[in-house]
């Protein structure tokens, strides 16, 4: 009996190595394929004999490109996630929580008030207003049922949307629409080194939220599990809404608006692996760099040697993948 057990354990555990290799294999597969996509011809087993203008595309467009791509899909998707569990929706994300829009705000307030300033400077403007719209969602969302999951982000989008025609109103008023539009449009192809590297900054954000990952978790059950359990949960709240600004800022100022990301990966990795948001952490992050990497190469691929945006994309999946899990929730209510 007990050999049997050992036996189920470690075929068990074999399964689970050969997954993570699996994964492993395919995400090399697809920083690979990114790398060596595009206009310019990179051939891959030729590379002793390529020329210095190659050599150039390969350090200061595709390798760049690359890393935002995977830094850019992991970091929308983990903020959508933690998010989801200071919500406690799994509908609500910085998209749909008026938190990109603020931040959009806060970057037509620089272009107009400060355009000289440099990139940190416009990171930290729209990381304020970012924070700001944010809390008063939550604010908001307190005056609306709670039970009702889809009524909460439906509202944030309707507030989202009168942020962003405000910051539009302003940009048509100082003649800033297109250079607006151009900028916060999600488009990897204007990726260049020495323009990306603000992106970093996503990473020890990742680690403080892997850190506190616990807290968060317990914080999804709601305030007094969170309260019973020593959790300052005001502060704590607080705290992930800031996370979640800052990380959401530098994605927008860096590489532009990223739709659906931030909902539709977390919630299909909570229905495959479970609600565990330690555990769904590098999960998550996993499957936002890799849905983003495939966006980003169908969109150099479909109408080559011409590119379509990657956010354009993203946007055609994810309102897919959104609507379906609208429809799926709203059985409950039916």
């Amino acid at each position: 009996m007990e050999v049997n057990i050992l036996r189920s354990k470690l075929a068990e555990r074999a399964r689970l190595v050969t997954k993570k290799l699996v994964g492993i294999i395919f995400f090399v597969i697809l920083i690979v394929s990114s790398i060596f996509i595009g206009l310019v011809d990179l051939p891959i087993f030729e590379l002793g004999t390529w020329t210095s203008r190659q050599n150039l595309v390969l350090l200061s467009s595709r390798l760049p490109r690359t890393l935002s791509l995977v830094i850019a899909g992991a970091s929308v998707s983990v903020s959508g996630l933690v998010m989801q569990n200071l919500m406690q929706n799994k509908f609500v994300s910085p998209n749909t929580a008026g938190t990109m829009d603020s931040a959009k705000l806060g970057i037509v307030f620089v272009m107009i008030f400060l355009p000289n300033a440099p990139l940190l400077m416009r990171t930290s403007v729209a990381f304020g207003f970012a924070f700001l719209g944010t809390c008063l969602f939550l604010l908001l969302s307190r005056y609306l049922p709670s039970k009702n999951t889809i009524l909460i982000p439906l509202v944030g989008i309707m507030f989202g949307n009168i942020v962003g025609s405000i910051a539009t109103f302003f940009a048509y008023q100082h003649q800033l629409l297109q250079n607006m539009a151009s900028w916060l449009q999600g488009n990897f192809s204007v990726v260049m080194r020495g323009n990306y590297e603000l992106l970093y900054l996503s990473i020890p954000l990742f680690i403080v939220i892997y850190l506190l990952a616990y807290q968060f978790t317990i914080m999804a059950a709601g305030q007094e599990m969170a309260t019973n359990l020593g959790i300052s949960y005001q502060k704590m709240r607080l705290f992930g809404i800031g996370i979640i600004a800052l990380s959401s800022s530098i994605v927008l100022v860096s590489v532009g608006n990223i739709p659906f990301l931030g909902i539709i990966v977390p919630n299909l990795v909570s229905l495959k692996f479970g609600d565990q948001m330690k555990n769904n952490l590098p999960l998550t992050a996993y499957f936002g760099a890799s849905f983003l990497l495939i966006c980003d190469m169908i969109g150099r691929i479909v109408i080559a040697p011409y590119e379509i945006s990657v956010s354009l994309v993203v946007g055609v999946l994810g309102s897919v993948c959104f609507i379906a899990l609208l429809l799926k929730e709203s059985r409950r209510y039916a």
